[in-house]
């Protein structure tokens, strides 16, 4: 039976824009899908923005896999297409004796994923590279780096586009349904479609399990269901006194209220860890004391009433609050019996770091 397109991806933001664009260019059609007015609206775009080193993340799993291929290829995709993007590094630090053992385990794990580059440092060399810092030790990861995420979209989709991908705005999937050699889209918005396909990616991040839901076809079982943890940013008023990121020992499901930096400087704390129900990016400002005790811990010098509420993001979860956080779930065909059909679930970070190799994967997976 003959197909309109070889590939529907769902999903534009930075992982839908990052297949799409491997796919169109190793030579199939590709069209991309997206219910929102905009390409990136989610979780792509409300962030800390870091490139990481994948030093935190169990050994052989996929988030810590993809995540050091997925840094190398994003630090040169950065250099080759433009994107603006800063290799600072980041400190963790640990603030007292018993936090020390914590730093020394993930210098240990992040080693064995691949950072050779990492170097534990007393209190006194912590010190010379941030005066400001209280701290009894700390980590110091010289490859992690912030990056301009919306510039990255645009470079994605500028490469994908060139090779022949369309996208589609307002035009959410309604429903698939698997057919001989393929599947049958339908597809809501101003303008409705119908439209057959090869393949089928599902890279809706937090609307993935919806998206899976709507497969007409797959069974229920083969997909999990998507929890909400928001987390809350709160800005500087002010300029930080720091050039690396700072973060803390981690913590349970989250890497706790760490200070990143823009490209242009600008000091932003968090994320915290919220579960929500429902999507919802208002910042309530009385979660600011939580914050500003936390960094406390690490800048004690951190001026009275300096904070002010920014922005909120919110992770897809495959795990709930009580349980280890979840690996990327990658689901093809070896996992649910259906040819051509990738669905991707709990692609939270390191996510923006990996999306290169991420595509790759999937790409060989089709």
């Amino acid at each position: 039976m003959a197909m309109d397109i070889d590939v529907v991806v769902v999903g534009a933001g930075i992982l839908g824009l990052a297949i799409a664009r491997e796919l169109s260019r190793s030579g199939y059609s590709a069209l991309i899908l997206e219910g929102a007015g905009a390409i990136g609206t989610g979780t792509s775009s409300r962030n800390s923005e870091v490139i990481h080193a994948g030093l935190y993340y169990p050994q052989a799993s996929l988030k810590a896999r993809f995540c050091v291929e997925g840094r190398k290829l994003l630090y040169a995709f950065c250099e080759s297409h433009g994107v603006p993007f800063q290799r600072c590094g980041k400190l963790i630090v640990a603030t007292n004796p018993a936090e020390v053992g914590a730093i020394e385990d993930l210098q240990r794990r992040g080693k064995a994923n691949g950072c050779e580059d990492l170097r534990l440092l007393s209190r006194h060399e912590t010190l010379v590279l941030e005066p400001e810092l209280e701290c009894v030790a700390a980590l110091h990861s010289p490859s992690t780096g912030i990056i301009d995420s919306h510039s990255y979209m645009l470079a994605l989709l500028g490469d994908a586009e060139d090779a022949g991908t369309s996208l589609a705005l307002n035009t959410p999937l309604l429903s698939a349904t698997v057919i001989h050699g393929g599947f049958r889209i339908n597809a809501g918005g101003a303008e409705p479609m119908e439209l057959t396909c090869r393949m089928l990616i599902n890279a809706a991040g937090l609307h993935a399990s919806h998206v899976a839901a709507s497969i007409e076809g797959l069974s229920p079982d083969a997909f999990p269901r998507t929890g909400y943890a928001k987390g809350n940013y709160f800005l500087l008023n002010g300029r930080a006194p720091f050039q690396h990121l700072i973060y803390p020992a981690p913590q349970t499901h989250g890497l706790g209220v760490h200070l990143t930096l823009d490209l242009g400087g600008q000091a932003r704390f968090g994320p915290d860890v919220e579960w929500v129900d429902r999507i919802d990016y208002r910042v309530d400002p009385a979660r600011m004391a939580g914050f500003e005790d936390a960094v406390r811990r690490y800048w004690p010098a951190m001026p009275k009433d300096a904070l002010v509420p920014g922005y909120s993001g919110i992770r897809p979860k495959i795990s709930g609050p009580s349980d280890p956080a979840a690996d990327f779930r990658i689901d093809g065909p070896q996992e649910h019996g259906i040819q051509g059909l990738v669905n991707l679930f709990g692609i939270e970070s390191p996510g923006l770091t990996s999306s290169l190799a991420l595509a790759r994967y999937v790409a060989g997976l089709l």
